[in-house]
């Protein structure tokens, strides 16, 4: 029983000592959406949607809940977000190519509609995250009109 003892107390020696350390927020400025937002234009609706259910991922503005300042939960909202931005940055639209553009609004379109995002754990804490079909259908027909108008933007003149 003292061994268990023992290393209760160490564990929770070291989760004292973890709330002082923790990874760098994901906090940038709004305006580096701004690119995305002007060359996609999505309506206000899917913008809102956008904001609720895509933007603490997959961008530079994550909205953290109070429990992300307790450690090790930091460590693992901080590993979510860095995959996110790895997969899709609306921060850094404006330095992806026209068909690295192309490809991820296709995918964007692929993983809503298979269910796949928001993330599971994500919607969790964030049930106002969790898409409704209609929403759904909207945020595929403003990627596809968005597809289209980019695409017309690429063709050159003869």
């Amino acid at each position: 029983m003292k061994i268990v003892k023992k290393i209760a107390v160490l564990a929770l020696i070291v989760l004292v000592i973890l709330q002082f350390f923790g990874p760098e927020k994901n906090e940038g400025d709004i305006a580096d959406l701004q690119p995305f937002l002007t060359e996609t234009n999505p309506p206000a609706s899917v913008q809102a949607t956008l904001k609720v259910a895509c933007y603490d991922c997959h961008s530079s503005n994550t909205r953290y809940p109070w429990y992300n300042n307790i450690e090790p939960v930091s460590y693992w909202m901080a590993n979510h977000v860095k995959h996110g931005k790895d997969e899709l940055n609306f921060s850094e639209w404006s330095t992806y190519s026209w068909k690295r553009k192309d490809h991820k609004l296709e995918e964007v379109i692929e993983e809503i509609e298979k269910g796949h995002m928001p993330i599971g754990s994500y919607l969790w804490t964030h049930s106002d995250a969790k898409l409704t079909e209609t929403q759904v259908q909207e945020i595929a027909d403003w990627v596809k009109n968005a597809r289209a108008i980019m695409a017309l933007g690429q063709q050159k003149p003869q």
